[in-house]
């Protein structure tokens, strides 16, 4: 799917009379302005003048320390690694590819896969091929194959370990372990993108979700990247990179040239934030929102989606992958759905070849709680004409 055609379902989907599960991003009324108010007004004059400079490249130092903190408690090893602020975690994906990806370089990730990073890893030139998943994420064997049948090392493995973006999918345990072993194996370099973890809807299930970066041993060159879009803000534009120091080394420089330092004011912002201890109540909050909203787009597949269409049933983050059975496409029902005043984002979006169409991702993060059964009814019954002019 070409990039032009993103651009125009997605200017489509941001119409305000569209019911849209498009965008993967916070509802704007989630946002903790009230203790960002509170945390601004209560700075001193020199703090606050302190915020509106620059900062190093590497990081507004009192955020550099809280962060470390915070990546500390999920046991990540930040002691033996290089750590970078980053203009979003899409910087920090994009920097990875920058500083370690060649034109024709092989990159493997998992199908679906998350369009942003696909698009900086094709912005350096490089080959993709995607490996299928199942409910515990990327399957070994496929991936075993897709390395052995590869005409040269690839040059890293790319996932999203935890509420897949788009599939809503959390790799278990066992397979976090299956993979550190793949990767020893191969001498692969891995990127774990991780904003989704902390919005799990069950506390029950906060165990599961140790990075593989913290289970790696230190022989394993694991990049992390993480985020404060979803656990703050997506307009701070701050997140973060954790790898081997080599790696980092050259991201920081890669970065001076691109933005020069993420923004001083956000970072001074989400330090006091982590410091003061605003990040645990603000999480439950939010998560609790989350739940109500997956709930409600769950129930609603459940009462209206077609037979043979399936969709997973994430434990967290932002997302509900739809699988139609082949050959059903989904610009078809897309075009049904947004003339009836719903939309959502296309499967082959998330293809690295950008071929396979018959899945689409829903959103729920975003859209208000009164409107998501409303706009999955309206798919559902666009996906079932699809599906009875096809097997007409």
């Amino acid at each position: 799917m070409r990039g032009s055609e993103i651009r125009r379902l997605m200017a489509l989907a941001a119409d305000p009379s569209i019911i849209s599960f498009a965008g993967g991003m916070p509802n704007n009324s989630l946002f903790p302005v009230a203790d960002v108010d509170a945390i601004w007004n209560s700075l001193s004059e020199k703090a606050k003048q302190d915020a509106f400079q620059y900062s190093p490249t590497s990081g507004f130092p009192p955020l550099l320390k809280s962060l470390a903190a915070y990546l500390k408690s999920k046991k990540l090893p930040v002691d033996k690694s290089g750590l970078i602020i980053t203009t979003g975690a899409q910087q920090a994906i994009n920097l990875v590819a920058k500083v370690l990806v060649d034109p024709d370089d092989l990159i493997i990730t998992e199908y679906p896969s998350f369009i942003g990073a696909l698009a900086a890893f094709k912005s350096y030139g490089a080959k993709l091929r995607g490996v299928t998943m199942d409910s515990d994420g990327i399957i070994i064997g496929e991936l075993e194959k897709t390395i052995a049948r590869a005409p040269r090392k690839p040059k890293m493995l790319y996932i999203n370990s935890h509420f897949h973006n788009p599939a809503g999918i959390t790799y278990g345990m066992a397979r976090k372990q299956a993979l550190i072993d793949l990767l020893n194996k191969h001498d692969l370099v891995l990127l774990e993108d991780d904003p989704y973890s902390e919005l799990y809807f069950d506390d029950a299930d906060a165990s599961k979700m140790t990075p593989i970066a913290a289970m790696a041993g230190p022989d394993i060159r694991v990049c992390y990247t993480g985020s404060f879009s979803k656990i703050f803000g997506p307009g701070m534009r701050l997140g973060w990179l954790l790898g081997p120091r080599e790696i980092v080394d050259k991201c920081e420089l890669a970065k001076q040239s691109m933005d020069a330092c993420s923004p001083a004011f956000t970072q001074a912002l989400a330090h006091e934030y982590l410091t003061r201890g605003k990040l645990a109540p603000y999480l439950a909050y939010v998560r609790s929102a989350y739940a109500r909203r997956a709930k409600l787009m769950l129930d609603a597949l459940d009462a209206n989606a077609p037979a043979g269409v399936s969709w997973t049933r994430p434990g967290g983050g932002f997302y509900v992958w739809v699988t139609m059975p082949e050959p059903a496409d989904a610009t078809d029902v897309f075009n049904r759905a947004i003339a009836k005043g719903a939309a959502f984002v296309i499967g082959s979006a998330f293809d690295p070849e950008g071929k396979r169409n018959n899945c689409l991702r829903l959103a729920f993060s975003h859209t208000p709680e009164e409107r998501i059964s409303e706009g999955v009814e309206i798919i559902c019954e666009a996906m079932n004409a699809v599906l009875k002019q096809k097997a007409g």
